[in-house]
């Protein structure tokens, strides 16, 4: 049980670690502690993958070293794994905000990873945890189930984090990194819905093109409200900038100058309810939610020009402040993780260890929501796999 690489984790980054290292003729071991491969794959995209965004670049990732993930999202662009896709004849189709999908199903990209991974003769082993892992001289030697052990050269750690664990995420490979001595920042679920009391009367409601900021940060994307508070793009973008105890400002209607709009009301409909001319830019359940907690009431032509002001300020500029977010459990990725100071940006070898190798998600190194984490998994594991 000899290799010149073992990939442990068989997600998306491990997956095309596996198959780059193989087609380029290295002897390549993948292994999972999952009876299945490409879990996240999956069930990503509502079962169509978000494989890449087209607008993939260096300012759509957060990181302690914002410089890390420039050169491998230069040297494998998403124009490079587009191309992949088109060679293995997978139709696809572009969303908004550059979001690419398949049109059928995101088994095609596991079909299309694994089909690569066949070819280069990689040795696949499913169902398989790690029990140990000790430095040799050479490289490395795992023990895995039932006391097998297994030699390579180089290992990669391509666990992933923390998020999702009823699809087998574990903390796995922090603990290799500490286990050598590598710092790991420290993680919180990212692109995960928040918590916030009082909404359970609106679960359900949306609102298109809303702008959420927080710490200087700006998203302007779709809102909806759940049972347990707030969710949707622009929601899930900014909980990757929130930490506990801020407050978000949420502008319902940033493309919408509503003071002109109100002042028109009242001139051309002096009688219509403020709820009801509230509504007609807002959904009904959410214009009745506000006017009754801001207590909002009576005729518009009623109305002066300050309570209009006020009714302006507050939907442009509602300061909400979530009690928390729902965690890893809905989380589509975690933020933080293996300190990229310690990995070569250019191998992804760890510094301070020869022939160790940190991939994806497990580092220090998270999208933003729309196909930039699937395409960090495909530039990470494209370095590290033709450095070996």
């Amino acid at each position: 049980m000899n290799y010149d690489v073992v990939i442990v984790g068989a997600g998306a980054a491990g997956l095309m670690c596996a198959a780059t290292a193989g087609l380029r003729g290295r002897k390549a071991m993948l292994i999972d502690h999952n009876d299945k491969v490409g879990e996240k794959i999956r069930i990503s995209g509502g079962g169509r993958c978000n494989f890449t965004n087209i607008f993939a670049a260096p300012e759509n990732y957060i990181s302690n070293n914002p410089h890390f993930c420039k050169s491998a999202l230069k040297r494998y662009t998403q124009y490079d794994f587009i191309s992949m896709v088109e060679e293995h004849n997978i139709a696809y189709h572009e969303k908004t905000l550059g979001q690419l999908f398949c049109d059928n199903s995101a088994k095609q990209i596991i079909k299309m990873l694994l089909d690569a991974c066949e070819k280069g003769g990689v040795d696949i082993k499913t169902s398989t945890s790690v029990d140990e892992v000790i430095k040799t001289p050479t490289g490395f030697e795992l023990v895995i189930k039932s006391g097998v052990k297994v030699s390579c050269n180089s290992l990669v750690v391509a666990t992933g984090g923390l998020s999702i664990p009823k699809m087998g995420a574990t903390p796995w490979g922090y603990g290799v990194a500490k286990k050598f001595g590598i710092n790991v920042i420290d993680t919180n679920a990212a692109l995960v819905p928040f918590e916030v009391s009082g909404f359970k009367a609106l679960a359900g409601v949306s609102i298109k093109g809303v702008e959420v900021s927080c710490n200087g940060v700006v998203f302007k994307e779709d809102m909806l409200f759940t049972h347990k508070g707030l969710s949707g793009p622009s929601i899930l973008q900014i909980s990757s900038y929130w930490n506990k105890g801020d407050s978000i400002t949420i502008n319902m209607l940033p493309d919408i100058n509503l003071i002109d709009e109100l002042s028109k009301q009242k001139s051309e409909n002096p009688k219509q309810d403020i709820n009801t001319i509230i509504s007609k830019f807002l959904p009904k359940k959410l214009s009745a939610y506000m006017c009754e907690e801001n207590n909002w009431q009576g005729k518009i032509g009623e109305l002066s020009n300050k309570a209009l002001q006020e009714i302006v300020m507050k939907i442009s500029g509602w300061k909400i402040t979530p009690e928390g977010t729902e965690g890893y459990r809905t989380a589509e990725v975690t933020i933080g993780g293996v300190d990229t100071d310690e990995i070569s940006s250019k191998t992804f070898e760890a510094k301070k260890v020869k022939g160790l190798y940190f991939i994806g998600e497990v580092l220090d190194v998270t999208g933003h929501l729309g196909g930039y984490n699937f395409q960090w998994a495909w530039s990470s594991a494209h370095a590290a796999a033709n450095s070996f």
